[in-house]
This record gives C-alpha cells, sequence and structure tokens, in this order.
C-alpha cells in the first residue's frame, strides 16, 4: 500500500513539474519575443533620428487616404472587386446554395436503398417566436420527407404561444411534429431526453430551438448513409447574425473525424445525426454535462461508430445573439467545467489514469491536454551535420541547456564535413579526439576501448547527400525506444518540449508526432502540413509564415490536433515504428521523405499529431535564398511527381484534416471560390 501510495505521489509530481516547465516556457517565450522587438526599435540609432520625418511622412499618407477614398476610381475599383468577391461567397455559402426549383424536385424525387427516417430533437424554452417559426419550416422544407419533428417544451407561463405555434404546425405536417409540453422545464439535457422519448426513427437528429438547417441537409445525409453506410454524420456551419444567414460572423469549415482535435476541442458540434442503435440503451444528454452535453454525447457516439461521414458543406446555420452559447461563452460559463469533465471521463474510458485538462490562453473551451508520461524511456535525437559549426552548436547547446528531460542522446550523423572546426566542435562533445577515432562507412566514433560514452554520439556517414539514408543510418545506431529526428538548424524554446512530444509519440494509436516551429523573424515555419497545399500539389504546411502570436484558423494554432503528416525537422516516433514502416523512403532523398514517412505510418491505422506546446526555431532556407531553376529545383520536382504517383489514390481523396472548401494554393485557411 505504501508503494502504490508512493507511486501515485510520483505521478501527481511529474504532472506538476511538467506543467510548471511549460508555464516556464511560456513566460520565456514571451520575455523573449518582447525583448527581441524591443531591441529592434531601441537599438536602431536611424529610427530615433528619423522620428519627425516619419511623423510628417504618416501624416502625408493619412491625408493621400483620405483622398483616395473620396473618389478615386482606383479605389472604386477595388470597392467594386471585393464586393464581387463577397457576392461570390454569399453564393457559395449563405442562402446563395440552396437548392433550385428544379435540384429541389430532384431531390424530392430521389429514392434510396434505405429511406431511413430521422427523427429531428428539438428541446424548447422559452423561444421567440421568429426564431421558432424559422427552426420549424427549415424542418418542413427539406427536399428529404422521411423525417420527424420531435418537440419538448418546458418554456413558462408567460411564453405559452410557443406550444400554440408549434401546434398549429403540427396540424399541418401529417403527423410528423410530435409536440410535447412538459411539466417543468428540466434544462437542455432534459428536455431533449424527452424529446427522445417521442422519437420513432432509425437515425437521430440534434437540433437547436433558434437555428436553421439547409433545405438539403437530410437529403446529403441519407446519401451518405446509403452510399458509406454512415452511422455518425456532421457538416460545417456558419454562425449568422440574428435573422440574415447572410449576415457570416463565422464560417467553420471542419476536418473529417480527428479524435485528437475533438478532445480538445468541440469542433463537430452541428449538425450531428446518427444511428439510434449507437446509444446502445444509454441515455442520449446527460444532466451533469449541462453546457457540454453534446461535447460528452459526441465523444461517446464516435467512439462507438463504425463510420463517421463529415459533409464538407454548410449545412446548418447558428443564430448568435444574447443568450446563445453562438454569442458567446460567456452567456453560458458553466459549459467550460462541464467540457473539461466530458474529456476526462473520455480520457478514462480510453485508459488514461493520469492527465491534465486545461483552458488554453485564448479560449475557455479550447483544451491542452497533458497526458501523463509513462515511465523514463531513452529518447535518440538524430542530428544529420555537414560543417554548419555555428547551428550545430547552437542546436545541440539549446538541447543541453534548455531541456527539462533528462534521458536522452543525441546521434550526430556526419556527412562528409570539410573544416577543421567542426571536426574540433566534435573532439569537445565526445570528449577525446574525434578524428583519431572514427572510421568511415557508417561506424561510431568511439574512444580508444571502443565505446562512445556519454550524452553524445557521432555516426560517419560517407557518399552523397541523401536526407532519408543519413537519417536512417542514424537511427540504426540509436538505443533509445523513441527516435526524435532533429534538423541541425534548430533551436530549442520550450524547456519541456521533449516531453510534449513524448506524452503522445507513447501511445498505442499514434505515429509521429510533430512541434511548432518558427523562423528567426518570430513567423511560422511548420504547424502541421496539409496533402495536396502549393503550387506542386503534393504537401506544404498550414500557417505558413503568419504571425508567432497567431492563433490559427479557427483556434488551430492553440491546440494538439491530427494532421496528416508533421516535419521531420522535429519529428518523434517510436523506435519499433520507424523500423517496422522501413524509416524514411531512401528514393526521397531531399524532400517529402518525411511526408512520405507519416503516410505509411498514417497507413497503419496510426494518427500523427501535431502540438504547438512543443516550440523550436527552424533557421532554415528562409536565409539562403531559392533554387528555383538548379539542380536542387530539378531534384525537387522529380520527387514532387515520385511522390504524386506514389500516393496518387491519398492525394485525389484529400486531406481528411484539412477541408475541400479550402484553397490549395493559400496556406491560411483561405476560401477556395470558383469561377
Amino acid at each position: 500500500m505504501a508503494d502504490l501510495d508512493y507511486k501515485e505521489l510520483y505521478e501527481k509530481e511529474a504532472i506538476k513539474c511538467s506543467e510548471l516547465a511549460g508555464k516556464l516556457s511560456e513566460l520565456e517565450m514571451k520575455n523573449e519575443e518582447l525583448e527581441w522587438n524591443l531591441g529592434r526599435i531601441k537599438g536602431n540609432v536611424l529610427w530615433r533620428m528619423t522620428g519627425p520625418l516619419r511623423k510628417c511622412m504618416h501624416w502625408g499618407i493619412r491625408q493621400r487616404d483620405r483622398l483616395r477614398n473620396c473618389g478615386s476610381i482606383k479605389g472604386v475599383f477595388r470597392k467594386l472587386d471585393q464586393k464581387k468577391l463577397e457576392r461570390k461567397a454569399m453564393h457559395a455559402l449563405g442562402t446563395g446554395s440552396f437548392p433550385t426549383p428544379e435540384q429541389a424536385a430532384a431531390e424530392r424525387a430521389a429514392t434510396f436503398p434505405r429511406m431511413v427516417k430521422i427523427s429531428i430533437l428539438v428541446p424548447l424554452y422559452n423561444t421567440p417566436k421568429e426564431f421558432l417559426a424559422e427552426m420549424i419550416e427549415s424542418v418542413t422544407g427539406q427536399t428529404y420527407a422521411n423525417w420527424e419533428l420531435c418537440l419538448a417544451d418546458g418554456s413558462d407561463d408567460e411564453h405559452a404561444f410557443v406550444g400554440e405555434i408549434c401546434r398549429e404546425y403540427a396540424a399541418k405536417a401529417d403527423g410528423r411534429i410530435v409536440y410535447k409540453k412538459l411539466e417543468k422545464n428540466m434544462g437542455i439535457s432534459g428536455n431533449t431526453n424527452a424529446c427522445l422519448t417521442l422519437a420513432t426513427g432509425e437515425y437521430i437528429g440534434l437540433f437547436d430551438h433558434d437555428d436553421v438547417l439547409h433545405p438539403s441537409v437530410l437529403y446529403e445525409y441519407v446519401k451518405a448513409i446509403n452510399e458509406q453506410g454512415a452511422d455518425y454524420l456532421y457538416c460545417d456551419e456558419i454562425t449568422f447574425k440574428s435573422g440574415d444567414l447572410n449576415k457570416m460572423l463565422t464560417l467553420h469549415f471542419k476536418p473529417d473525424y480527428a479524435p485528437d482535435n475533438l478532445r480538445a476541442n468541440n469542433y463537430i458540434c452541428h449538425f450531428s445525426v446518427f444511428s439510434r442503435e449507437l446509444l446502445d440503451g444509454t441515455e442520449l444528454f446527460r444532466t451533469q454535462f449541462d453546457g457540454s452535453q453534446d461535447h460528452d454525447m459526441i465523444l461517446r457516439l464516435t467512439d462507438n461508430a463504425k463510420k463517421i461521414v463529415h459533409v464538407p458543406r454548410v449545412m446548418y446555420y447558428w443564430r448568435s445573439h444574447a443568450g446563445s452559447v453562438a454569442s458567446g461563452i460567456e452567456a453560458k460559463p458553466y459549459a467550460i467545467a462541464a467540457a473539461k469533465g466530458a474529456v476526462a471521463e473520455h480520457l478514462r474510458k480510453h485508459g488514461f489514469d493520469h492527465f491534465q485538462i486545461t483552458s488554453t490562453r485564448a479560449f475557455a473551451t479550447i483544451f491542452r491536454i497533458q497526458y501523463q508520461i509513462l515511465g523514463h524511456p531513452k529518447i535518440s535525437i538524430v542530428i544529420p551535420n555537414k560543417d554548419h559549426l555555428e547551428d550545430l552548436e547552437r542546436c545541440v547547446s539549446s538541447i543541453l541547456e534548455k531541456s527539462t528531460y533528462d534521458h536522452f542522446e543525441i546521434v550526430i550523423v556526419e556527412n562528409n564535413s570539410e573544416t577543421a572546426e567542426i571536426k574540433a566542435y566534435y573532439s569537445k562533445l565526445l570528449g577525446y579526439e574525434y578524428e583519431k577515432n572514427a572510421v568511415p562507412g557508417g561506424v561510431l566514433a568511439a574512444d580508444e576501448k571502443g565505446h562512445a560514452p556519454g550524452k553524445v554520439k557521432i555516426v560517419t556517414y560517407q557518399g552523397k547527400f541523401n536526407y532519408s539514408a543519413v537519417n536512417n543510418l542514424g537511427v540504426s545506431f540509436a538505443d533509445g525506444e523513441y527516435v526524435l529526428l532533429l534538423n541541425n538548424d534548430t533551436q530549442v524554446i520550450t524547456a519541456n518540449w521533449m516531453e510534449e512530444l513524448l506524452m503522445y509519440a507513447q501511445r498505442e494509436d499514434v505515429g509521429a508526432v510533430g512541434a511548432k516551429l518558427y523562423y528567426g523573424d518570430h513567423t511560422i515555419q511548420h504547424a502541421g502540413v496539409i496533402l495536396g497545399l502549393g503550387a506542386h500539389r503534393t504537401a506544404g504546411h498550414c500557417h505558413y509564415k503568419q504571425a508567432r502570436q497567431n492563433l490559427g484558423y479557427m483556434g488551430r494554432l492553440c491546440y494538439a490536433q491530427n494532421f496528416s503528416a508533421v516535419t521531420g525537422a522535429c519529428l518523434m516516433v517510436k523506435k519499433s515504428l520507424y523500423d517496422e514502416v522501413g524509416g524514411l523512403d531512401e528514393g526521397f532523398a531531399i524532400s517529402l521523405n518525411d511526408v512520405d514517412f507519416c503516410l505509411k505510418l498514417r497507413e497503419k491505422g496510426l494518427l500523427n499529431v501535431f502540438t504547438p506546446f512543443a516550440e523550436l526555431y527552424h533557421f532554415e532556407s528562409i536565409s539562403r535564398g531559392l533554387d528555383d531553376q538548379g539542380e536542387k529545383a530539378q531534384r525537387y520536382n522529380q520527387e514532387s511527381e515520385q511522390f504524386r504517383t506514389k500516393w496518387k489514390a491519398v492525394l485525389e481523396a484529400g486531406d481528411p484534416y484539412y477541408n475541400p472548401n479550402f484553397s490549395l494554393d493559400k496556406s491560411d485557411f483561405s476560401l477556395k471560390i470558383e469561377g
């Protein structure tokens, strides 16, 4: 018993230490960024001397802009172009996307092998008249007719009109609208569960009393049920202001099912429709999670689902008004605690006994999850290198000086360096003369007794540079249970970076784990890889060159999430998995080897994870210029074609963690607008 208590105490203290290390890293990062910006300004003599001149110049610019905005033909054309773009967006996403009379007629006439009945549950409570009417009519206006609208009304006596309106609509709906007045208001969970007792459909849909459905949403869902065997479905959504669907506040284009995203953020939300069988006799909504009952339900039902289908179209319109969650979490602050409780129960169900869930700095309902580190496994950090003394020294020093995790080794793979300075640095790291003891052909630099003591090993790779082959050689000499591929031009920022990567890499369902990387100018170099992104339609980094402080599209830079791939510039994976998939494909000598590696892991059914809580600088080719016509460009073009051929089917299917409504020409989640 004493041993068990000690173990639990140790685990709790380990979590606390990890949390403190994370907070320390955040403070250091903020301080470093402030000092960097302040130094740029204060240290520039020219900036100080030209202060008066800048004031005059800015005054002139303001006057020029005022004149331009008062009738400049060029300015008018700019406005017209913007309006044209807005109209295209409205047509694609707002009421302009509703079916034409011909399309609606075709959908109404369509028949499927399974004409499933969908019971739509709507809990009512003091619903405003206009909201109630619009909600009901968005159901009665569906092009697919086999639906049932179940209304459970907990409104007070002052809102008796709610029942009157519902009964009027029910009288015209051929029995498809079922209404029940509840004896008392039982809250969102209780009222929705009362709706379920009225439902007779094979599938259940959850609909808020003040929102609106796209006319074709049930048609699209039944089509997916028949074509894909879907038992859980959701779609993209718009938040709109009060009474006008075209007054869009947010456009939420979602990824396909991504369990790590869902644990950190209820991105699925609306419009959830699922097979009744997924409930398996359990409650739909649980009252202890009121305020985040949908997050709890989605976590439970997606766990049970055999085929989760995301319909990548805006088919749900979420009304923002005073008192709605869409208008801000301040309207229902208890939802935060309820969501944490729902996620905690979900994690325990999946075998995680010790973890910590905290709200992220930017969003109260987007969570940072810190998993317990299991044991004290050894991590082998593999760093390819040729000369580049300054880069390598900065990289290694940051690892040794900043890292809070202590059980690691550094395996430097030396590849044809020519300078005496780098060899002297190797000797310094080893504690004995490198050149005297290095053996060519991929053998460790060992001391006179044949040992490589300390945290640093040096492996000699001869031959033409091949990034994949160099790393594969380094991994073959790694002693750790985990391999961390790391570029020599990186520098650690967060002290607990290895813990943040390890907590995901140790999971049985995870393949590769990647960090958040910044250029030296504090812009984002890497925050996850998207398939098909970029001119070559191979893969690209999302949020590329965005500011370090950017929160990302729908907060996606704020939480750990699933991606198809992460960069090999900082990638952790179990050594056993690395060997199992054959390491990096040496046919990709220069580029796309890391993406190819991650896709091999994905083929095995494993998840790849990006975490923004492990941060490093990556001082790569941004300072070296681009070779867009030389040998490097030619090799890249060849390897791009090779990648497109190898992963043709995957690329054609699209990246499940992106969204087909986004452009593949830009990395900032810009809307794709045809025409």
